[in-house]
This record gives C-alpha cells, sequence and structure tokens, in this order.
C-alpha cells in the first residue's frame, strides 16, 4: 500500500470477500479485533498520501459498514442488494456506495420494470448530492439489454 500511495494515482483499492449471502464470514468481533486495524492502516496510508481509498467486499457485510466510515474509507464496492438497499440509507452521506445492481437474479432474469425499480431504489436511498457510483456488473450470465438498462435509467435519473 506504502508503494502504490507513492505513484502518481488519485486513489487507492483493496479486495476483501467479507460477506457470506446473509451475515459476515467472522463475528463482527473478531473482525473488529484483528481486522480494523489493518484496514485503519490502509486508509491512514491513503490519506497521508492525499489519495482517496476504495475497498471491495461481496456478501453481507452490513455489520462492518460503520467501522469503515469510523475508519474514513471513502467509497465501498459492495453487494448492496443482499444487504437490502433501503437497510443502507442510514450511511447515506457517511460514504460513498459504488453500485451495484443485483447480479443474482436482477441483471439475469429480472424483467425491465425490475430493473429500472432497482435503480430507483438505488438512487432514493443512497444518493444523497452524489455518495453513489452507478454501477453493475456485466458477468457471466448477464442480460445485456439489462446492463443497458441500468446505465439507460441511471442516466434519465441523475
Amino acid at each position: 500500500m506504502e508503494a502504490w500511495a507513492k505513484t502518481d494515482v488519485d486513489a487507492l483499492w483493496f479486495m476483501d470477500d467479507w460477506g457470506a449471502q446473509k451475515s459476515l464470514l467472522v463475528s463482527p468481533k473478531t473482525w473488529i479485533e484483528f481486522f480494523k486495524p489493518l484496514y485503519k492502516d490502509y486508509i491512514d496510508i491513503a490519506h497521508s498520501h492525499g489519495k482517496k481509498i476504495f475497498m471491495h467486499s461481496d456478501g453481507y457485510i452490513l455489520d462492518i459498514i460503520p467501522h469503515l466510515i469510523e475508519l474514513g474509507l471513502d467509497a465501498l464496492n459492495s453487494q448492496i442488494f443482499c444487504m437490502g438497499v433501503e437497510n443502507l440509507r442510514q450511511f447515506r452521506g457517511k460514504i460513498t456506495f459504488w453500485g451495484e445492481i443485483d447480479r443474482q437474479y436482477l441483471l439475469p432474469r429480472g424483467t425491465a420494470q425490475e430493473i429500472q425499480d432497482a435503480v430507483r431504489r438505488v438512487h432514493e436511498n443512497l444518493w444523497q448530492h452524489g455518495g453513489c457510483i452507478a454501477q453493475c456488473e456485466f458477468g457471466a450470465g448477464a442480460n445485456p439489454d439489462n446492463v443497458y438498462r441500468v446505465f439507460e435509467t441511471w442516466n434519465k435519473i441523475s
């Protein structure tokens, strides 16, 4: 992290998957005790070099989001639909959410209306003069029309 922080980049990014479908992979207490200090170091390194810092984690990580905010994480790329977009509203304006639209059901099989409704839910719950990066994963199984519709809907509402 220190080596990258000294380069001519605007932001640093790290990836860890802390969530299963409905809970953290470890207890919140264990995460706080052993891993929060590590992330504090990462975030402090980035910020001390004038960089933004982003994190990716799949799965349900709702229990650690307040700690990531406390540490100063700038943006979080996570599976917001498995945590419930409405449950994340409490963090609106405190961290930038970086995606995404549900890739387990909506992107592969969702209807046009379901895609539009999902984008509107993200906007209504997470957007506050910014604070949300429009994104979805165009991975295996995603319907190209649904991916297109995600960005088409974002363009209409923003």
